[in-house]
This record gives structure tokens, sequence and C-alpha cells, in this order.
């Protein structure tokens, strides 16, 4: 673990205020939950939660075998990184923090499809995106976005069709039902 050098007191209800640098750099907005973790050297460990995280292993399997089938890249999301791909190295995409286009486009419950170029088109990571078009689909839990289901298209002469979309469409349905599970 590394220090920090911040001292926070706890208030009189329990609460203390995780500083707005740290909420920064981890990401961390108001809203999002927490995950406790205490250990036997009475440590306390605080844990950005994602719901889909819990789905990785699944939402792994899933997103190999649509990219099989679909003969294209496919990622599953939550709402801060990508934590699963298939149909692309994994280096590429695996545990990126999302744009904060792609991180709006969740937040706002948008479904996309787009052309590079098109005004709908949107950046999936910080990197430079080298796909020709692109599907979006936002996964939704017990009503709220928790992810996202993404089909890439790195050949023009190829474009992403109506299939495509409605791929993503059952993949998100499906991630947010097991969510529910």
């Amino acid at each position: 673990m590394k220090a920090t050098g911040i001292v926070r007191r706890i208030d009189e209800l329990g609460r203390i205020v995780v500083p707005k640098e740290i909420r920064r750099t981890l990401r961390i907005r108001e809203g999002d939950p927490l995950e406790i973790f205490t250990d036997k050297d009475g440590e306390i460990v605080l844990k950005k939660y994602s719901p889909i995280g819990e789905l990785s292993i699944f939402a792994q399997e899933y997103v190999d075998a649509t990219a099989q089938i679909l003969g294209c890249p496919v990622c599953v999301t939550d709402r801060d990184q990508i934590i699963a791909v298939s149909g692309v190295a994994k280096k590429d995409l695996l545990g990126k923090p999302l744009h904060k286009e792609l991180e709006e486009a969740i937040n706002d419950r948008e479904a996309i499809m787009a052309k590079k170029g098109e005004k709908k088109y949107i950046k999936i990571t910080g990197d430079e995106d080298v796909y020709e078009g692109q599907i979006v689909q936002t996964i939704i839990c017990e009503g709220d976005a928790i992810g996202s289901v993404i089909i890439l298209n790195k050949d023009s002469r190829n474009p992403l069709t109506e299939t495509e979309r409605k791929a993503a469409v059952i993949a998100a349905n499906f991630l947010g039902k097991q969510m529910e599970g």
C-alpha cells in the first residue's frame, strides 16, 4: 500500500472525507459505491465497487463466443474500464480506462451505431481509435446503467450491420439480467 500523507478525522456520524485529489485520481464520483475490506492488522481498505466486475469471467466467455461468431472485436465495460475483450489483442484494450465520451454515453444510456467520422462516433479509450465503426449498447441492471457492450469494426469494406447491433442489444440485456439474478 502507498501512503498519501493525508490524515482525516471521523465525524460524529462515523463519516470520513476522501480527499478530492484521491477521488479524481481514482475516478470516484459522488454516488459511486465503495467496498470496505478489513484485515487482521486492523487496516481498512476502500475499493471502488464494480457490480459488473463480479461477472468478468462470465463476460469474458461471452465476448469470446460473440467475437468468434461475428468475426469482429467485442468488449464489455463497467462504468470505468474495459473488463473483457476478444477479437483484438487484450493489451490494446483490457483494463484501459474509458474515455469521457464513452462514460457520458453510458450515463445517458445511449445506444450508438456509427462509422468513423460520423457525429455519433465516440472515443472508447484515451488511446487513438483505429476502428472504422462501432456499436455501443448500455448495460442496464435494476434501472441503473452499469456498463456497456461494444462491438468494433476494423474493416471499412465490411461495415457493421443490424445483425451486430442486435447481438450487442442481446448481450447487454443478458448481462444486465445476470446481474439482477
